[in-house]
């Protein structure tokens, strides 16, 4: 199992959804991934946030809508060693508060927007790293920023995060693929919206992925549940994949990885 306790700051650590009906979205993901969702302690006082366990693991947060207007959706956080000062940064490298950092007890949240408008969060922990099962069925695996301007995203998130964002030609009429990386290693991706055609409806935004055994099979449950199929599966070098929605709406991402791509996850 890919126990994570801890993590680099800049590494995506954790992601949570936000719903209309915790309840329908417990039942909807448990089926799909194993989770329980179960009510904490202090989610009352917490606006009703709950965390999702997979084999008594923390693997993502789900809390109901907080204000008239907003979507069902999937957010990403990024691990930072101090908020304040990467909020500093972001505003001054052109990206906009949504959330103020805050603390929370266990550790302090912030939320944003880029230039192009694709939302994210900061976590700087205290007493939780975030994600405490990675890269394993049923849990997060990959970030990927989907947007219109890969160099302002090189140019912003290398500026905030340190992040060396590398962009491959995948040859064959593929288009390329940009991967961010820190300390060596791979950590998230950006997909390039004007190059495979996305329509102009759909605004820059970062997609969450999750690991499952079998995509096919995925698929097919996720239809059964209530949920759609934006795109339905293909392969890719570390992969399977597919991207879907549940029954609200929040668009998310199920990859089974390949055999090589399994055995390099960390």
């Amino acid at each position: 199992m890919s126990e994570r306790t801890s993590y680099i700051p800049g590494t995506p650590c954790w992601v949570d959804l936000v719903t209309p009906d915790i309840e329908a979205a417990e039942k909807f993901y448990g089926a799909l991934f194993g989770w329980e969702i179960p009510e904490l302690p202090n989610s009352a006082e917490m606006g009703g946030y709950r965390r999702a366990k997979k084999d008594g693991k923390d693997v993502a947060g789900v809390y109901p809508l907080m204000e008239e207007g907003q979507h069902p959706a999937w957010a990403t956080y990024v691990s930072v060693s101090d908020a304040a000062a990467t909020a500093t940064l972001i505003k001054e490298s052109g990206g906009s508060t949504l959330v103020e950092p805050m603390d929370i007890g266990m550790g302090h949240m912030a939320v944003f927007a880029d230039p192009s408008g694709a939302v994210f969060g900061l976590w700087q922990p205290v007493t939780f790293a975030g994600a405490e099962l990675v890269n394993e069925p049923g849990a997060f695996s990959w970030s990927e920023l989907n947007t219109r301007d890969v160099e302002g995203a090189k140019a912003f998130y290398g500026d905030v995060f340190g992040w060396g964002l590398e962009t491959e030609d995948l040859g064959e009429g593929r288009g390329s693929y940009t991967t961010i990386m820190l300390g060596g290693g791979p950590v998230g991706g950006v997909l390039d919206m004007n190059e495979r055609g996305v329509p102009e409806g759909i605004p820059a935004h970062w997609q969450v992925y999750f690991v499952v055994e079998d995509i096919d099979a995925t698929v097919e449950q996720v239809k059964a549940g209530g949920g759609g199929v934006m795109v339905e599966p293909f392969d890719v070098p570390v992969g399977r994949i597919a991207i879907l929605t549940d029954p609200h709406g929040a668009s998310f991402a199920a990859i089974a990885l390949s055999e090589e791509a399994r055995a390099k996850a960390p």
